[in-house]
């Protein structure tokens, strides 16, 4: 789970620190739905679901378990989700660490109950079937 965690963080720090790589606006809107939903199932506490809602690569990386007690660890303590707007997303092709394929990294700027100002970092990535399921979250 920690190497999860910090594979993301990884990504989201690449993206805003590199230049911007051409945009894909259709890829971009779906996979931001999908963040959206996703992470709505981790605000309602839906934690196991949010793990079945996952992306294959994502579920090779960390059980359902070992996600589930690290939501529990990181989300609990801040609280209900109080407001969350798009901060940037990111159409890309290949991420350090992953193989290639389509993903958009998507930033929200949140705040929940214990804590005002929150960056919360989703990754979809396009599966085989066409469906964007997220492969990690993180939230700092």
């Amino acid at each position: 789970m920690r190497y999860c965690m910090t594979f993301l963080l990884a990504v989201l720090m690449t993206a805003v620190a590199g230049c911007r790589p051409p945009s894909n606006p259709e890829a971009e809107a779906a996979a931001l739905k999908a963040a959206k939903a996703w992470v709505l199932l981790i605000d309602e506490g839906r934690y196991a679901e949010s793990w079945d809602a996952s992306s294959s690569y994502f579920q090779n990386l960390v059980s359902k378990e070992e996600w589930t007690n690290q939501l529990r660890g990181v989300r609990g303590p801040l609280g209900k989700n109080l407001s969350r707007q798009v901060k940037a997303r990111q159409y890309r092709t290949t991420l350090p660490g992953a193989p290639d394929g389509e993903y958009v990294i998507v930033q929200f700027q949140s705040s929940f109950e214990h804590k005002n100002a929150a960056l919360e970092g989703v990754t979809p990535v396009r599966e085989k079937d066409g469906t964007w399921r997220a492969m990690g979250y993180v939230v700092k």
